[in-house]
């Protein structure tokens, strides 16, 4: 997320044309929208970090984190089935989209959780 952040935020247009997620097809690129995402990336990669640094302490921001990967995931899902992105962005959101939230919403299910870090996990 970090990296993929400060890519966004330094070369806002270069990442639009250079990620490997057919992003014309979701328009013209706007970089000033490009580099607030990225922002936002940026954010979420520091806190991810922070919360390995000590996870049992931190579920409320990996909850956050958690809640925009399975949002991010979910839109990339509708989009593609009403037909905003063509049916080949399931293979191209996979990697990149669609499994992280699966992932982090899996993580973040309270049993997997406390099987992560303990009971003390739990705030």
């Amino acid at each position: 997320m970090l990296v993929n952040g400060i890519w966004m935020v330094s070369q806002a247009l270069e990442w639009f044309i250079n990620i490997p997620a057919d992003m014309l097809a979701t328009g013209q690129p706007n970089g000033h929208l490009i580099r607030d995402v990225g922002f936002a990336y940026i954010v979420f990669g520091f806190a991810l970090n922070w919360c390995a640094l000590e996870l049992q302490n931190r579920r409320a921001v990996f909850l956050m984190i958690a809640i925009f990967m399975v949002a991010h995931a979910t839109g990339h899902t509708v989009e593609i089935l009403i037909g905003l992105l063509p049916v080949s962005h399931w293979w191209i959101d996979l990697p990149l989209v669609l499994l992280p939230g699966l992932i982090f919403g899996v993580l973040a299910l309270p049993r997997v959780w406390v099987s992560m870090v303990g009971d003390g996990g739990r705030r």
